[in-house]
């Protein structure tokens, strides 16, 4: 039986999905279950189809359309689990995950299937596509499929490979496959390196900077499709991830202006908007690079258990749309009454219910109720801004000035109470302290903590709830990254598991 299973999900990552984002101009696809031939790639529409695959594959539920977000924020320091439920990710929070737990194969599963699409329309347009749509529109669909490729393997490093810093990406990274997979025998991959990957990443991101559109004609699809400016921001996170501070610089001052008030010199016009908790109901400011859009049509919402409403909004009986999956934890930032004041405008994204032993704190960022339709954020301007300031703060010994401002442009427009001086940081560290404090308040519930933790080499936080005790995880204990999927190492015979 196990073996038959395996085969089914072998078959599931080598399918293509055909059925689309339904999103502006963006119409829904007739689905199907097979590879398609090169018949989908002699005319322009059944053309743009197979590219609007490409991004629903990567919003599944079980990817970037809820889960990634989710196991990335559960398993640091910031929420509690309510439920004990393995379902939604109980041994992602508690850090007893094995290669054939759900969330390790889930993930895993649908992250190499975006990848193979990748692929596979990759091999469709060089055959055929690209003759039929013309050189502007091909490199402009080559683009997109190659950004979305590169951020696919990016977010998979995050969770199951050693953060760059140990060993300088020397450590296992993941299969790099750039073929689409059509037979078993195709599927034997060993691992590249940390570093290789990144390479393979800065690949994609790089052709995709040089070929994606500065914008598109509204303002759904520049929040929703790849432009310039997209690919830009994400190479910030990157970089950011590899500790390679001057080129965070270098990439961000393509889309931050020198001074306040801070805005894409070209392009998108992206910026902050004036009101953080706006950014979370219109979804398609220009604060928002990047977001996966949901509807209420059939299958274009992230599916059952998947949804970010549903883990950390309290149940409707407590004015929630949720089902109370995970409170916030009072030990962690929304406990912290210290820095993140009472009347900063990210207070609202918290409710409290009951009182006294049975008080209790949530996240209520996303509100959409069933089918929970809130856009899922990629990346926003404001994480833009704070990379920048991380980054040049990192890169300088003394106080730096810009970093100054780009925090105060993040933290002002939600508490204007609190203006930070250079004078305010007696050294360096300091100012980089407050800085992934801001991160920790600015982007709750939206998949960066764990990622922050990583990156920088620190332990994951001990966390008490009701239920139970979850012990600190240090850099050097095995719960630090997950383990490799154990599909993945029962058809690859030459993918080896995290040691």
């Amino acid at each position: 039986m196990k073996q038959h299973l395996n085969y089914i999900v072998f078959a599931c990552l080598m399918g293509v999905l055909i059925n689309s984002c339904k999103r502006g101009d963006l119409m829904d696809t007739k689905p199907t279950a097979d590879i398609p031939d090169m018949n989908v790639y002699t005319s322009k529409e059944q053309i743009l189809n197979q590219l609007r695959s490409l991004y629903t594959s990567f919003k599944n539920g079980q990817f970037y359309g809820g889960r990634y977000l989710i196991y990335s924020d559960i398993r640091s320091e910031e929420f509690l689990n309510e439920r004990t439920n393995g379902v939604t990710g109980l041994q992602t929070w508690n850090h007893t995950l094995t290669n054939t737990v759900a969330e390790v194969n889930g993930l895993w599963a649908q992250a190499y299937l975006a990848i193979n699409n990748c692929n596979i329309f990759l091999e469709g347009m060089d055959a055929q596509g690209n003759a039929v749509v013309g050189d502007s529109v091909s490199k402009n669909y080559l683009a997109e499929a190659r950004f979305i490729r590169g951020l696919s393997y990016y977010s998979l490093l995050q969770l199951y490979a050693r953060p760059y810093w140990d060993g300088n990406g020397s450590k296992d990274g993941l299969p790099i496959r750039l073929t689409g997979n059509k037979l078993r025998a195709e599927y034997q991959l060993a691992r590249s390196t940390v570093a290789q990957v990144y390479t393979q990443i800065l690949n994609d991101f790089n052709y995709a900077e040089a070929n994606l559109p500065l914008v598109y004609g509204t303002s759904e699809l520049n929040t929703t499709r790849a432009h310039r400016n997209t690919v830009i921001a994400l190479k910030t996170r990157m970089y950011l991830s590899m500790q390679k501070y001057p080129e965070v610089i270098a990439e961000a001052n393509k889309i931050v202006t020198a001074a306040a008030p801070f805005s894409a010199k070209t392009g998108v016009a992206n910026a902050l908007q004036s009101d953080v908790t706006k950014v979370f109901s219109t979804y398609n400011t220009t604060e928002s690079i990047f977001s996966m859009p949901m509807t209420s049509t059939t299958g274009d919402f992230p599916g059952t258990q998947n949804q970010l409403a549903y883990y950390y909004s309290p149940v409707s009986s407590s004015g929630g749309v949720g089902n109370a999956e995970y409170s916030l934890n009072p030990s962690g930032i929304a406990g912290n009454t210290t820095v993140w004041s009472a009347t900063d405008t990210r207070r609202a994204f918290v409710k409290t219910t009951g009182s006294g032993t049975s008080k209790k704190q949530w996240l209520v960022k996303y509100a959409a109720p069933t089918p929970y339709t809130d856009y899922v954020p990629v990346i926003r301007y404001a994480e833009v801004l704070l990379n920048l300031a991380e980054a040049r703060q990192r890169n300088s010994t003394t106080v730096d000035a810009q970093a100054v401002a780009l925090l105060n442009a993040v933290h002002n427009r939600s508490d204007a109470a609190k203006t930070y001086t250079v004078a305010d940081f007696a050294s360096p560290s300091d100012l980089i302290n407050v800085l992934l404090t801001e991160r920790r308040i600015e982007f709750l519930g939206e998949g960066l903590r764990s990622s922050d933790l990583l990156r920088l080499g620190l332990t994951i936080p001990a966390k008490v709830s009701t239920s139970a005790t979850v012990p600190a995880i240090d850099a050097n204990n095995r719960q630090y990254i997950w383990p490799i999927s154990s599909t993945e190492l029962d058809l690859n015979k030459l993918c080896k598991d995290n040691q």
